[in-house]
């Protein structure tokens, strides 16, 4: 399959990494300038999850073939588009015209309804998804990453099966396993409330990579995000269908205290939080910002959430 990894953020890196041992055909997008400047190689320290229970420590360096221009008739057959959600919108305005038939695997936060997030795309050429991973680009330009051994897809209500199935495979073909979910809509808003959780955490901490091991911290945010979910509750989801994805939420001692046991003593959980040491980061704001401005649009009170 011929696929365009859109960016080469951290995400974009190690799944296209994992698509080209695959034996798939993968490109990156960039922005004008930024070929010359990232170069046509990335180095990686990575964690993969994939083989081991506890991951695989691999360094290697990674060929990239990296592309500043994009055309409708480029003859892409799968564009994975993993971006913050601040910046989907204009990802999304952008790719529309240029994405001929590919599908396009959306990777990431979602925090509008799914296809008026990533409009104008077209709704049968969309797939939703979320990565397991995470990580960061060190000052010497190593990519320190961990990734986990599955990912989510689910599709919208719009969505082809057809095209839902073809990412599927070429993800498995990698080696992941991938958990269907059938309410992908309200699985990506509940990730979305947990990450404003560990974010306002992280703001109080001094960074997320300050969290690594603090289990009051983990408590903290657990706390936070669960007076989040009235506004899920608001917005329709049921959340009696997500009942693993809440169990932080509903038990926030237990699971605070295994967060702070694995980020701590296992490498691949902690490695993911180890690169983010700036509370501050852009997206990491968006997602505070967006959802204090959906609390007030609902009139939830978030107190816990309130700058």
């Amino acid at each position: 399959m011929r696929i365009l990894m859109f960016g080469r953020g951290v995400i974009a890196t190690v799944y296209g990494r994992m698509l080209d041992e695959a034996g798939h055909d993968v490109e990156f997008y960039v922005r004008p300038g930024r070929a010359e400047e990232y170069g046509d190689e990335v180095r990686l320290d990575w964690i993969d999850g994939r083989r081991k229970p506890f991951g695989r420590r691999r360094q290697e360096t990674f060929r990239t073939s990296l592309r500043e221009t994009l055309d409708a008739v480029d003859g892409f057959e799968l564009i994975v588009l993993s971006v913050g959600h601040h910046r989907l919108a204009e990802a999304a305005a952008f790719l529309a015209p240029r994405i001929g038939e590919a599908s396009v695997l959306v990777f990431g936060n979602v925090w509008k309804e799914p296809l008026d997030a990533v409009a104008p795309l077209p709704a049968d050429q969309v797939v939703f998804g979320f990565p397991q991973a995470g990580g960061g680009f060190g000052e010497d330009g190593v990519l320190q990453v961990a990734s986990l051994p599955s990912v989510v897809v689910g599709t919208d209500g719009a969505s082809a099966s057809m095209r839902e199935a073809a990412v599927v495979a070429a993800l498995r073909e990698t080696g992941l396993s991938v958990r269907r979910e059938p309410d992908m809509r309200g699985w990506l808003w509940l990730h979305f409330v947990a990450d404003a959780g560990m974010f306002a955490q992280a703001l109080r901490s001094g960074s997320l990579a300050r969290m690594i091991g603090d289990r009051q911290a983990f408590r903290t945010a657990f706390a936070t995000a669960r007076a989040l979910l009235p506004i899920l509750e608001a917005r329709g989801v049921d959340l009696g269908r997500h009942r693993s994805a809440t169990l932080p939420f509903r038990f926030p001692g237990p699971m605070a205290a295994a967060s702070a046991w694995v980020t701590k003593l296992v490498p691949m959980a902690g490695r993911s939080l180890a690169a983010h040491t700036d509370p501050r980061a852009a997206e990491a704001l968006a997602v505070l910002a967006d959802t204090r401005l959906e609390a007030r649009r609902l009139g939830v009170p978030i107190p816990r959430l309130e700058p």
